[in-house]
């Protein structure tokens, strides 16, 4: 994929991920969001809602299923054995996009920051499913969906978190609007 992402919109209720490069949706695909619902809380296992952008990219360079604990490559490959071994673990896998919250007292700041939450974008087994909600608050990807997100989507690209699809209208004003966010 040659696209550079530049805005990505998550939709927690129909659980997909929209990547849109200068105002038009080139990407998209099935996620899995926190299993205890929508919410900032810290501690809450929720996925946070707003303005969001890519703070960390972690794991460039790993193979497809590398096992990521503690943002460090533990040096596994997930395999049926591997994944048997623990199978209610939240696995990391493949590639990390750590994001950080934009709104101070919303998603950003004490009590509520999805950088000091640890809210990731990453890969996790193929054998789990998407477009249900199931993780511990992060965004779930199959790995080959997360190589190629994480192939388009630079340092510190936009993300919103909503429970609701965007028409266009709404779309507009949020390509506006991202443009105004601060660092």
């Amino acid at each position: 994929m040659t696209a550079r992402f530049d805005f990505l919109h998550i939709c927690l209720t129909h659980q997909q991920l929209f990547a849109y490069q200068g105002g038009q949706l080139v990407w998209q695909c099935a996620v899995s969001t926190g299993a205890n619902g929508i919410g900032e809380a810290n501690n809450s296992g929720k996925t946070p809602r707003g303005w969001h952008r890519i703070r960390a990219r972690i794991g460039d360079g790993l193979p497809l299923g590398a096992v990521l604990r503690g943002r460090r490559w533990t040096g596994e490959i997930l395999d049926a054995a591997l994944e048997q071994a623990a199978p209610e673990r939240d696995w990391i896998l493949t590639r990390i996009l750590w994001l950080c919250g934009l709104e101070h007292g919303f998603n950003r700041g004490p009590g509520c920051d999805t950088f000091h939450r640890y809210i990731y974008l990453h890969g996790t087994p193929d054998s789990q499913p998407m477009g249900v909600a199931k993780s511990h608050g992060c965004i779930r990807l199959h790995n080959r969906d997360m190589l190629t997100l994480f192939a388009a989507t630079p340092y510190n690209c936009r993300v919103f978190l909503a429970e609701h699809p965007l028409d266009q209208l709404a779309l507009n004003a949020l390509l506006k609007d991202v443009q105004c966010k601060v660092h």
